[in-house]
């Protein structure tokens, strides 16, 4: 299986900002630290990304607000809990849903070490 470089290099920086802050921050505080590592490393980055949801053929006025979209192809969704659950999941996928990008990164920055999760929506 080959590595995908462009997740790697998120959790990468993920890590990073987790390595430094440590946990028990609230999420806003990861999102602007994990913005600026982003800066650092040169990840091309769109940040409170609104996704349109479309029903029946008809955009609704709903949006869904991502994080982060990096390298206009990946979903980043950060997360300051002590433990996901199949609702952040759930959350990811419907990102997923919503657009043409089948990739996405669930990051958790409220545990003791970082927890990621890559999910993968095929059409």
């Amino acid at each position: 299986m080959e590595r995908d470089n462009e997740t790697f290099a998120i959790i990468g920086a993920a890590m990073e900002v987790h390595r430094t802050l440590g946990h028990g921050f609230l999420e806003a505080v990861y999102q602007e630290a994990l913005a600026e590592e982003f800066t650092t490393r040169a990840i091309p980055f769109q940040r409170e990304v609104g996704l349109p949801v479309v029903y029946k053929g008809k955009t609704l006025s709903t949006v869904y607000r991502a994080d982060f979209i990096c390298y206009e192809s990946v979903i980043v969704e950060l997360k300051a809990l002590a433990k996901l659950s199949g609702q952040e999941r759930a959350q990811v996928i419907n990102y997923l849903k919503a657009t043409n990008i089948n990739r996405a990164l669930l990051l958790n920055f409220g545990s003791p070490s970082i927890e990621h999760e890559r999910l993968v929506f095929n059409y």
